[in-house]
Parts: C-alpha cells; structure tokens; sequence
C-alpha cells in the first residue's frame, strides 16, 4: 500500500550505469536508502535528479517494506523548494559539509520526528538567511541534542570544558579541557537559536579553530567518526 512520506536527501550513489541509490533521513523510518532505477538512462528521466540534490526536502511516494535493505519511490515532489541553497556557492558549501557529516552520523532505522523537524526547519531557515557564515557551528552544536552528547550546563561559568566529559569543570585535565575564545564562544552559542547568530561576532581563524574543536568533540563521542572530506571546501570558501 502506497504511503506518503517525508525525507531529506542526504547521499546518491551511482550503481550499475542508469541507476542511483539514495540515502535519505525520513520523517516515518529514520534513515532509509532508495533505489531509483533507470533515472540515467534518458535526458527525461535524468531531470529528475534536480530532486535528489543534497538536502533537498521531499514528499514521496513509497511501498515501504521493513525487511527489504533498498526501498522505491513511486512519485516525489518537493515538500519546500529551496531558493538559494543550492545556487549560492557559501550555502553550498556548508551544505556538502553538513550534508556529509549527517550521512556518517546518522544510523538510525526508526523514526524521531523532533531530530526530522529540527534539521528540516534549520535549512529552512539557512535558505532564507543572508547572515550565514556560523550556522554549521550553531547546527552540529544543537545536533549533539540529538546524538546523545549535549555539553552539560549546569557548570557553565567554570573556566574549563572537558570534551571528553561533556562537562564544564574548574581544573585543566589536559588535551581534551578547553578555555580562552573557543570556551567563549562555546558559553555563547549554547541555548541560542539560529535568529541570534547575528550576535555572534568572530572572525574566519576563530571560525575554523571552533569547527575544529567541534569535530573533535564529535570524534570523542561517535565511534568510527572522522573529519569529512568536504571540510578543505568549506574552509577554502569561507577563508
């Protein structure tokens, strides 16, 4: 029975010569791999790719069959159609980097619909954004609600951050215990939302030197996690 539901595109892989396999995280299933079959095979069907674009949001079509690996999609159209996230080169760019970085963390074949809505309505809103240059740090920060590994405030005002911990703490215990401008920037960007990064004023070396802590903390917490390739790009375009 035909069924309707809601995804973000996070990878297509080209399989055999005419064929695509897409891995995308549904609103209804998690994360959830489709094969699209014959889409390269013509120019009409090729077109149809425009669909499949990293972080496109989606309604499908689907049969779904929880025992089977690879899913179908009947019909698709877009759930909401992106105006500058896909031809503006510093939106892109963060969106191959974010893009990448929710393909490796996200596992799950089960639904969570507050994590579905969180990442639907934050590129939403990266979409419609002109000051956009600290959203992938405000975006892996809060994603980590959702991963398990949110830093524990109730310490905030302590002069250190464990990365190992997740905690704030008083003491130095070493090479994963953070201060200076990346524990300032940490205290300021926790419990913001995305209409408050205008507040946020750093410049391109404390950027990079922040993403890179954050990828850390994420290497700490996330077995098998690894900085994505994409990331020369995204530093690259944001020098």
């Amino acid at each position: 029975m035909l069924r309707s539901n809601n995804c973000v595109v996070l990878s297509k892989l080209k399989y055999r010569d005419y064929d695509l396999i897409v891995k995308c995280y549904t609103e209804e299933h998690g994360i959830t791999s489709y094969m699209l079959k014959g889409i390269l095979k013509s120019k009409k069907s090729q077109s149809k790719t425009i669909y499949f674009q990293p972080l496109s949001l989606l309604q499908i079509e689907e049969n779904y069959r929880p025992n089977q690996s690879l899913q179908f999609i009947k019909e698709v159209k877009f759930s909401h159609v992106y105006k500058s996230l896909h031809t503006n080169i510093y939106k892109g760019s963060i969106v191959l980097f974010l893009a990448e970085i929710l393909s490796t963390v996200l596992k799950e074949e089960e639904p969570n619909k507050d994590l579905y809505n969180y990442i639907s309505i934050a590129f939403q809103y990266l979409d419609a954004e002109d000051n956009f240059s600290n959203f992938h740090l405000l975006f892996l920060l809060n994603l980590t609600k959702y991963l398990g590994f949110y830093p524990e405030k109730t310490h905030r005002k302590q002069p250190f951050f464990n990365l190992e911990s997740g905690v704030f703490e008083s003491d130095n215990k070493g090479k994963h215990s953070i201060f200076g401008e990346n524990l300032l920037l940490l205290k300021h960007m926790l419990g913001i939302n995305f209409d408050a990064l205008y507040l946020v004023k750093i410049n391109a070396k404390q950027r990079r030197e922040f993403l890179n802590m954050l990828l850390h903390y994420f290497e700490l917490h996330l077995e098998g996690f690894k900085k994505p390739k994409s990331l020369q790009v995204l530093n690259d375009v944001f020098h």
